[in-house]
């Protein structure tokens, strides 16, 4: 047996804007330059990862990342300074409260 925590950002109407998805996805444009490649990876639309993205730029008030628009040279994304802090920060709170709730787990069911 095992415990699931999941860790999602909401707005004031209680609707998701930020978890582990948005997070990966943009840790992938990260790597890849690539917001459609990423998404491909991640067996989701191009239309739902910018979507994803939008939403999420929208609630914070601040870009996740720049965007070239193809063309001769291709296009692609990259994260803005902005942007990589605040994950940063998600990710070192995320693995801040998945150490405290496996410390609380053990607490309760001594596994």
């Amino acid at each position: 047996m095992k415990a699931l925590t999941r860790l999602l950002f909401v707005n004031d109407r209680n609707e998701k804007f930020f978890g582990e998805g948005p997070y990966r996805l943009l840790r992938g444009v990260e790597r890849s330059g690539s917001l459609r490649a990423t998404a491909l990876e991640m067996g989701m639309s191009y239309t739902k990862a910018l979507k994803l993205i939008t939403n999420a730029e929208k609630e914070l008030g601040f870009k996740f990342t720049t965007r070239v628009v193809g063309g001769k040279s291709g296009g692609g994304s990259c994260l803005t300074d902005e942007g990589r802090a605040w994950l940063d920060k998600y990710e070192q709170y995320r693995d801040s409260c998945l150490k405290e709730t496996e410390r609380i787990y053990h607490e309760y069911y001594g596994e």
